[in-house]
């Protein structure tokens, strides 16, 4: 049975973070384990009230995970949301720790969690500098979104090939989301040793929040499952743009994620395709 930890957001009531990636990886029937870096009522965007979890406390909450033996047996790991440089340095000492502990060489997917266009940086500056320096490294896949990606990089990203060209520098495959593409489009970015591809779909005025967390997730459920990554990309691609589309169709504010589960794993929704 596949196991993935995650260390990221908890929301009650929406669709995003960890708690969202939970109902994904379940999915593809792969066991979450959520180790809570914050937890909110209702999205923080929405005016919700967080409370981020202590550092003692996280740090009992993954060793209460470790007495259950499940570090030897988790096959992803996944990073999101960090509200504290304690937490960041906790989650570093863990993928050390794991990886050195399990036979099965957990894959690492780091969604560096810090701002978005236009507002900026939404995590304080010095976690996202100990996210940039302690976490990416330990990367085997980055998920950014295109305006962490030029943060993290310092260079602009303004399309496909800029985008391609900043993850480059940070010499880590990496799946970047919100990548613009067409006047009407918005698009994800493969890029791993110097293949390219970018999977577009169209753009909407307004998108339901969690996008970049079910890429993170689908994607990550393709490379356990034994996907080639450029297919795992594709996937993840077609079930955002699958996810998007119900949500528009049902006039909701959230991604429907359990209502649509099955289509997740298969996602039928258009994208194109464009090999750079």
């Amino acid at each position: 049975m596949p196991v993935a930890l995650i260390l990221s957001s908890f929301v009650s009531a929406s669709r995003i973070g960890g708690a969202a990636q939970q109902y994904v990886l379940a999915a593809h029937r792969i066991d979450p384990v959520l180790a809570p870096t914050v937890m909110f009522g209702r999205s923080p965007a929405m005016g919700g009230q967080g409370e981020t979890t202590a550092a003692p406390v996280l740090r009992r909450m993954l060793a209460d995970i470790e007495a259950d033996a499940m570090f030897g047996e988790v096959d992803l790991v996944i990073t999101g949301h960090f509200s504290a440089v304690v937490q960041v340095e906790i989650a570093a000492d863990l993928l050390e720790r794991v990886r050195a502990g399990s036979p099965r060489r957990p894959t690492v997917v780091v969604d560096p969690i810090m701002g978005d266009a236009p507002k900026g940086l939404y995590v304080r500056p010095d976690v996202a500098a100990a996210v940039a320096d302690r976490l990416v490294p330990l990367a085997d896949w980055i998920t950014p979104n295109a305006w962490e990606l030029a943060h993290l990089s310092g260079m602009a990203v303004e399309d496909a090939r800029s985008a391609a060209a900043a993850a480059a520098s940070l010499g880590r495959p990496a799946l970047v989301t919100s990548v613009p593409a067409r006047t009407d489009e918005i698009g994800i970015l493969f890029w791993q040793a110097g293949e390219m591809i970018l999977f577009a779909h169209p753009r909407l005025a307004q998108a339901p929040s969690g996008t970049g967390d079910l890429v993170t997730a689908s994607f990550g459920a393709g490379l356990v499952e034994g996907l080639a990554p450029a297919a795992a990309a594709e996937r993840a691609a077609r079930a955002v743009a699958e996810a998007v589309q119900a949500a528009k169709a049902w006039r909701i504010a959230d991604l429907p994620l359990v209502a649509i589960a099955d289509r997740l794993v298969r996602p039928t929704a258009e994208v194109r395709i464009e090999r750079l």
